[in-house]
């Protein structure tokens, strides 16, 4: 599998700059740093109408996802309702994704108890994983000594780079700067996914671990242009499921250092940033997916379907937003 994620900002159009009319050249952007650049989609999760995985639709979609020039996938986050699958289907899942193309996989490996958060993340590095998303412990809200012992517990087991993931909504608890810049000088924590909706919180940890190894990328589609403007590397998107051209000319124009460009596209896909979220996530970006005839819309309990006010919403947004030919 790959294990490059270091990506190389490229002003030069004909040494690969993304444009709609343009053809990507086959990576472009990638040198041989263990690090994180670009558009990674956190990956939905297909389900047969009896509630079983669909591993071949799953297989398809990750190739698809290949063909439009993500930089690489993340299997199992809560896009991929983790929450409501056995721990051997979470597994089962990664390496489906990790057999099936050449871009670097990360596998969301977390839970709120650290031995299982170990385990779990030991199998997905087995399973082929390239690097491990690792959300922050839930419903018991350690304290910030707690979440730092949880995560330098995995990294000090597992030696693969890791990504810290920050989401209070539905964790209960910050993972505060001071103790994100502490988890930065570890050597397989290499990145933190940023989805508080602070923007000041992101800048201050982009400024206190500007001098490790270590990425911050944007986790909410609508925060992505100004995470990338203070020196975010990039993005694990829900939007790049149903807009991967979009989103990769997005990130790569502001990284490219093109904001109008980047502009551009950021208020051109604000309003599916916005139905992607009008009930709970997964369930609109299931839905999208289910319009565009990537997979079936089918969601596990005690997730419903999107509402049909929200669907007939969706379906407008999505016939707004022109096709953009695979990369």
């Amino acid at each position: 599998m790959a294990s490059l994620f270091r990506a190389v900002l490229v002003t030069d159009p004909a040494a690969g700059t993304v444009s709609h009319t343009a053809t990507r050249p086959e990576n472009p952007h990638m040198t041989d740093y263990d690090t994180f650049g670009g558009v990674y989609p956190a990956m939905c999760t297909p389900f047969h109408d009896d509630g079983s995985i669909d591993f071949e639709t799953l297989r398809a979609d990750a190739r698809r996802l290949e063909s439009a020039g993500v930089d690489g996938l993340v299997p199992m986050g809560s896009t991929g309702e983790s929450a409501t699958v056995s721990h051997d289907e979470h597994v089962d899942v990664i390496g489906a994704v990790a057999d099936a193309v050449d871009i670097p996989v990360i596998g969301g490996s977390g839970s709120n108890n650290t031995s299982e958060a170990l385990s779990l993340s030991r199998r997905a590095a087995d399973v082929g994983a390239d690097a491990l998303l690792l959300i922050s412990p839930y419903y018991n809200k350690p304290e910030q000594e707690g979440l730092f012992d949880h995560y330098t517990t995995i990294a000090d087991e597992i030696d693969v780079p890791q990504i810290v993931y920050n989401v209070p909504s539905r964790t209960g608890r910050n993972i505060e700067p001071g103790t994100v810049a502490r988890l930065a000088d570890h050597e397989n924590i290499r990145g933190y996914k940023a989805a508080g909706g602070d923007l000041n919180r992101v800048s201050e940890i982009v400024e206190r671990t500007r001098e490790a190894e270590f990425d911050v990328l944007s986790g909410n589609d609508g925060e992505t242009l100004p995470i990338l403007s203070v020196g975010g590397t990039g993005c694990i998107s829900v939007a790049a499921n149903v807009e991967p051209g979009r989103m990769d000319d997005l990130v790569w124009a502001a990284l490219d250092g093109d904001y109008a460009t980047a502009r551009e596209y950021h208020h051109e896909l604000g309003p599916l940033f916005r139905a992607l979220f009008w009930e709970t996530n997964p369930i609109p970006v299931k839905a999208a997916m289910g319009i565009r005839g990537h997979m079936p819309d089918t969601v596990r309990p005690p997730l419903t379907d999107l509402r049909e006010e929200n669907r007939e919403g969706l379906a407008d947004v999505l016939a707004d937003l022109e096709p953009v030919e695979a990369r």
